[in-house]
């Protein structure tokens, strides 16, 4: 489709409201956010169809520069790089100019982790959500962030697994080894509450599906059950009414979360590993790297003498 990136925005903003369901007020957001980095562009001779890397990069640091309150500079950075990954999707451009290329790393590299508090306005965006969806929404969250469950996991618990409020499940992993998953208070107050809502979202006009439906987290696809990348889109959303960059989100960095509070909190890398259900502790040390990261950086910014330094 040749055309001008305002119509790749109509075209954007349409697939958003059809396809993703998304809110009006995320659409007007979204909107306002595209005509946003359109007028800048524009400032540089170019349109949104033919905007440069080079192009994106200045719009995000122009952003920076104009002091944006956090939560409004994340969901412009967000808009533009959904509505390029779209428009790549969709084979109109064959680049991203919203992908920022980095450099090989030698190594392995460390986990993409939200903050605790981070967390607690991730959960608090996902509660706030209308109705039904809001609760399933913070379930699963508190699920995953609770018991370091992989995505596969989460959407392949069943009803049964949770049916008598248990104190932790017993999740069948890799190489279908099973291990024990904690649940904390929060995950299951969260759990008791989309429990009296999760017949919204079982099959309509089929009561024996509905009722033989196995799953925890039902849906009226084909699979019968919440998709990861589903699951991944809410989360997206979650992130952006949180005023986090969605890029640093994702069904897996809740598990990453998981695992580098509870080290954070003296947790023995041993249990850690068993929790995760790690075969190798190697790949548990990975977390290790990621406090001592934090801790480094809490020296240096508090510590008294850290602060005389010119």
């Amino acid at each position: 489709m040749s055309g001008s990136g305002s119509a790749w925005a109509e075209a954007f903003l349409e697939m958003m409201s059809v396809e993703r369901a998304a809110a009006k007020n995320t659409l007007m957001a979204y909107t306002r956010d595209l005509t946003d980095a359109a007028g800048f562009v524009a400032g540089r001779g170019r349109d949104l169809s033919d905007a440069s890397a080079e192009d994106v990069e200045a719009y995000f640091a122009d952003m920076g520069a104009r002091a944006l309150a956090p939560a409004t500079a994340s969901r412009r950075r967000a808009a533009v790089r959904q509505f390029y990954r779209f428009v790549l999707g969709e084979g109109w451009r064959a680049d991203d100019p919203s992908r920022r290329v980095e450099a090989p790393r030698k190594g392995r590299s460390l986990p993409k982790v939200l903050s605790r508090s981070e967390m607690d306005r991730l959960i608090a965006a996902a509660a706030a959500r209308d109705g039904v969806q809001g609760l399933r929404l913070a379930c699963m969250i508190e699920l995953a962030y609770a018991s370091g469950l992989r995505i596969s996991e989460l959407t392949g618990l069943t009803l049964a697994a949770l049916a008598r409020d248990p104190a932790y499940l017993i999740v069948r992993g890799k190489g279908a080894k099973e291990r024990l998953a904690p649940l904390n208070d929060a995950a299951r107050i969260a759990i008791k509450a989309y429990l009296e809502v999760r017949a919204g979202f079982l099959a309509k006009g089929d009561p024996k599906g509905s009722a033989a439906n196995p799953w925890l987290f039902p849906s009226r696809g084909k699979a019968g059950r919440l998709t990861p990348r589903r699951f991944a889109q809410m989360l997206d959303e979650a992130a952006i009414h949180a005023g986090i960059d969605p890029g640093r989100v994702s069904p897996h960095v809740l598990r990453h979360a998981f695992a580098t509070h509870l080290l954070e909190g003296g947790a023995d890398l041993r249990v850690v590993q068993t929790l995760l259900g790690h075969a190798d502790i190697g790949t548990t040390q990975i977390y290790t790297h990621v406090t001592s990261d934090r801790l480094a950086e809490v020296v240096a910014t508090k510590h008294p003498l850290a602060r005389k330094r010119t």
